[in-house]
């Protein structure tokens, strides 16, 4: 009878420890990639995605936050979500990044189209960006929320940007986005792409006289030490999308996609929250580390850049145009 016993204590054990493997080979872990440094609240906001969703799971889905562009830089990680690679499977980046994959997602980055957050906030979880966002599905990606960059503002190291004139000529690293691009052209600067990874450096060297990007970012990756002007310029309000590969979507168990698609919401909705308030609050640490800031009038930037949306080069489609009238 012992023996009959130890045998089937062991055969349990045994189960037991094949099971317990079993479901480690099955988990799941999302890979995230994100081109800003640690600091930056989307990186801050996706731990707190990752902490959530493997706690209620119960660590059946968990998540790898990738910063700095570990993965690549923005236009590199869009690129391997379109090939569905398996380099990363969500990417946190500008909605309008996307839109060397579907033209209609550069509509809300066009210029000076928002004149606060809420306004922004609004547009970003209405109709007009699903409808574009829906077009991604066909290349296998899928938005689950929003996060915020904020408002668009120009730094360099020449001197203070008080009008569009201030800025002909002026050689300004971009991202690899359209809209972005087509703006600061209109504007007379000189736009050249660059990863976001290699900007700092760029910066420093003096490779690039100037940079644009929202003040959150700014502060986080510490530009003011190689740019010593900044100008509020907000000409361009930053919506991110927090995008899933389609493919590991469908791995997911239903039970899985609505604890994933609720953190992700509410990762969203933490983002925007530090965003603001960063937003506010850091101008005044600009300042303190040597940065001499302006505020231009905007009515001349939003006069030379309407060119961008009546000219749309971008190829956004004209029923989303008709949509902002």
């Amino acid at each position: 009878m012992k023996k009959i016993l130890a045998l089937a204590l062991t055969l349990a054990m045994m189960f037991t420890i094949c099971a317990v493997a079993a479901s480690a080979d099955d988990a799941i872990v999302l890979r995230i990639g994100v081109s800003t440094a640690d600091t930056d609240p989307r990186n801050i906001a996706a731990k707190s995605f990752a902490d959530e969703i493997a706690e209620k799971t119960g660590g059946a889905v968990t998540a790898e936050v990738y910063p700095a562009g570990q993965l690549g830089g923005d236009g590199q990680l869009v690129e391997s979500m379109v090939l569905d690679s398996g380099t990363v499977d969500i990417v946190i980046t500008d909605a309008s990044n996307f839109g060397t994959v579907v033209a209609d997602m550069n509509i809300s980055g066009l210029p000076f189209l928002f004149s606060d957050f809420d306004a922004a906030w609004a547009f970003m979880d209405g109709e007009v960006e699903a409808a574009a966002e829906a077009q991604l599905l066909d290349y296998g990606i899928r938005v689950l929320a929003h996060y915020d960059n904020g408002f668009r503002c120009v730094t360099n190291s020449k001197g203070p940007v008080e009008s569009p004139d201030d800025m002909k000529g002026m050689l300004i690293r971009t991202p690899e986005n359209q809209v972005i691009m087509a703006t600061m052209s209109a504007l007379g600067a000189n736009p050249q792409p660059l990863a976001f990874s290699e900007l700092y450096q760029a910066l420093q060297q003096k490779t690039y006289d100037a940079q644009e990007n929202p003040i959150p970012v700014i502060y986080n990756n510490k530009l003011y030490e190689v740019q010593e002007f900044l100008s509020v310029t907000n000409h361009i309000y930053s919506g991110m999308c927090f995008a899933i590969a389609e493919s590991v979507w469908q791995k997911l168990t239903p039970e899985q996609q609505e604890i994933v698609a609720a953190a992700a919401l509410a990762s969203g909705d933490y983002d925007r929250q530090m965003n603001r308030q960063q937003t506010d609050d850091l101008v005044a640490n600009l300042e303190e580390a040597g940065m001499k800031i302006n505020y231009p009038d905007l009515a001349p930037f939003s006069a030379a850049s309407k060119s961008v949306i009546e000219e749309n080069a971008l190829g956004i489609s004209e029923d989303l145009l008709a949509s902002l009238a």
